[in-house]
């Protein structure tokens, strides 16, 4: 079985904000798969093996908020006895522009909250993962001179230009899911991490 993580903090308020994407990004996978409604387990919303290509697929959105996420897929993962290599986790990256992904097989956590805690919990560094651009925040004028404020900017809402382009990224999104079922990681992540295999429209 495989189990895709998609991180996000519940509420309507959180919707459409950049910290979401990971969530944004597993409901488009499962509308592509006419999943139905999930359970609510492992302090999540959990949908429960859906065949496809050939693999049995879980996924997971924890309700746990971002930075508790661990506590989440840790409970799924030792349930269902899976190797962190059966995981995959979904989530944004400040690093990255907004409209590109990247698929990882293994290392730190970039900073983001989310996998700081998955990392944490499951006691391993080597957790694959698709990581989703939602750029960086403009800089700041300070005393100390420019700087980045984080929190504002992932918990703030994508604008309507990048709504707009959230369709064709989810088709990429899904499409990079199908390549990690069915090349294995790296055929997967040669294809992906190809600049032109998410090529959106650059956004003002």
């Amino acid at each position: 079985m495989k189990l895709v993580v998609g991180l996000g903090n519940p509420g309507p308020e959180y919707v459409w904000s950049r910290h979401n994407a990971g969530w944004i990004a597993l409901d488009g996978i499962l509308q592509r798969l006419g999943a139905g409604k999930p359970k609510l387990r492992f302090e999540a919303s959990f949908w429960e093996g859906l065949p496809y290509e050939g693999e049995r697929c879980s996924f997971l959105k924890p309700l746990t908020y971002m930075n508790r996420s661990g506590l989440s897929v840790r409970e799924a993962v030792r349930y269902f006895d899976l190797p962190p290599s059966s995981v995959l986790v979904v989530y944004d990256d400040v690093s990255l522009p907004f409209g590109k992904i990247r698929l990882r097989e293994q290392g730190s956590a970039g900073g983001q909250k989310g996998m700081v805690s998955i990392l944490g919990a499951l006691g391993t560094l080597e957790v694959p993962r698709l990581r989703i651009g939602i750029g960086e925040p403009p800089p700041q004028n300070a005393p100390e001179g420019p700087k980045r404020e984080l929190a504002p900017w992932v918990l703030g809402t994508f604008g309507r230009r990048e709504r707009d382009l959230w369709d064709p990224l989810l088709d990429r999104c899904h499409e990079a899911f199908r390549l990690w079922l069915t090349l294995g990681f790296p055929q997967a992540m040669s294809r992906v991490n190809d600049p032109a295999f998410c090529n959106l429209p650059a956004t003002p």
